[in-house]
């Protein structure tokens, strides 16, 4: 009895985007002075830590939407990692990538279409499939990334290029 190959062609695709989006959200995380960590542009505003540990732990989500079928605040509430230094941002953030790789290549693409559920006891915020999850994680990623680049721009601290130079390189 031969074992049946499962396959992963969109896993593979969204592993690859993840992997060329690391690149430029490393760069952009390296540039957070530590002294900066409790500064925010407005009072409604994360901080500049808040901000940073989010993008760092997104990758986490890739295991989570593939393991689970919901996050309920209501059971699970958010609980960020405590990070008071630049390199320890970037410290998570490759432990979080390293992790999100690890589920993609054990993924199948047969999960992608099982549904998945974000809520916080009763209230439902969204319900989508797996794909549709990863793929907003991905957009989350580079969304605080930009995000990021705006703070650090308030803050007048050159921003690296994304999918090419910066003014600040060019």
């Amino acid at each position: 009895m031969s074992e049946i190959q499962t396959t992963t062609i969109i896993l593979d695709l969204l592993a690859k985007e993840l992997e060329q989006e690391a690149v430029t959200t490393r760069k952009m995380l390296s540039r957070i002075p530590t002294d900066k960590f409790d500064w925010q542009p407005h009072e409604r505003s994360m901080t500049m830590r808040q901000l940073a540990t989010h993008i760092a732990e997104l990758p986490s989500w890739v295991g989570m939407t593939l393991t689970t079928s919901e996050l309920d605040f209501a059971v699970n509430p958010y609980q960020p990692e405590v990070l008071n230094t630049t390199q320890e941002v970037l410290d998570y953030f490759e432990r979080m990538l390293e992790d999100a790789r690890k589920h993609f290549a054990e993924g199948a693409d047969d999960q992608l279409d099982e549904m998945w559920t974000l809520r916080n006891g009763d209230t439902i915020y969204v319900t989508s499939s797996k794909y549709d999850v990863l793929r907003m994680t991905l957009s989350q990623i580079i969304h605080h990334r930009a995000q990021l680049g705006v703070f650090l721009r308030l803050l007048n601290i050159p921003i690296p290029g994304s999918y090419g130079p910066s003014a600040d390189e060019a």
